[in-house]
Parts: C-alpha cells; sequence; structure tokens
C-alpha cells in the first residue's frame, strides 16, 4: 500500500523538531514507550501517527499540534489527496506561495546557532550577511559567486 502524502508531511514536521531540539529517535520513543524504529516509520511516513500520539509529540517537542499540518496545503501535489478540502493557494502580492523549503540538517544548523546569538545587533549584522550573500549568488543557480 502506498504511503498517504498527509502522512508524509506530518512524519517530515516531527523530524525537523526532533531533529532541531536535538532528540534522538531513541531519546523521544523512550519518552513515549516506542522504539526507535517505530519512530522512524512515524518520520517516514511509513505507519500514521494517531491523534493522542501526535499530541504527546507535540507536548514534548513544545509546539501546538497544529505545527505538524503547517504548510500542509502548499504542498505540491496535495491538490488530488482525497479527503482534503480544495483550498485555493494563498498569494502574496499575485504571486503563488512558494512551498515550504525542506529543512535540512544544515538548515537547522543554522537556525540553532542563530537563535542562540543574543546580541540583535550582531544578529541583524548576521542576517544581512547571509541576504548580500544570497543576492550575489543570484536566483536558483546553486552556484556561488566564485
Amino acid at each position: 500500500m502506498a504511503k498517504n502524502p498527509v502522512d508524509v508531511y506530518v512524519g517530515g514536521r516531527l523530524k525537523i523538531r526532533r531533529t532541531y531540539v536535538g532528540m534522538s529517535q531513541e531519546r523521544l520513543g523512550q519518552y513515549v514507550g516506542l522504539t526507535f524504529q517505530q519512530i522512524q516509520k512515524y518520520e517516514k511516513g511509513a505507519n500514521r501517527i494517531g491523534a493522542s500520539r501526535l499530541y504527546q509529540f507535540a507536548r514534548l517537542l513544545n509546539v501546538a499540534p497544529a505545527y505538524f499540518f503547517e504548510g500542509l496545503d502548499a504542498q505540491p501535489g496535495m491538490e488530488n489527496v482525497p479527503g482534503l478540502a480544495e483550498a485555493p493557494a494563498p498569494e502574496i502580492e499575485g504571486q503563488p506561495m512558494p512551498p515550504e523549503p525542506q529543512m535540512t540538517r544544515e538548515n537547522l544548523e543554522l537556525l540553532r546557532a542563530f537563535e542562540a546569538i543574543r546580541n540583535n545587533s550582531l544578529r541583524r549584522r548576521v542576517l544581512d550577511l547571509v541576504r548580500s550573500m544570497a543576492l550575489e549568488q543570484g536566483p536558483d543557480t546553486g552556484t556561488g559567486g566564485d
């Protein structure tokens, strides 16, 4: 049986949050009485997460249960999932909203490090630096300004 795209998305959000807070699959499993293999199955969308279990995860990972569904409607391919309401895609200034970026381990590490900077002036300078580097690279080129 094929994986349900909603289960895959929710599992991916679980993995993002678990990784962001620095918790292993094994540790999360211990907190809820599961093996790390079961957590893996949830994160890959192979197994559906029940409402009570999702609520447990939300409490442990310090997010609202809705966190696991944020951005779901904007994902490509969701318009054909049976049982989902067909709401129009949101737009910003006449442009379709881009899908949520994929959170890699590197992205999460960068976000964690950035959030650890307490000096507001320094945070602003780091943000300006990253923005200028992205502009220098150009849109969607995948290469630097070398």
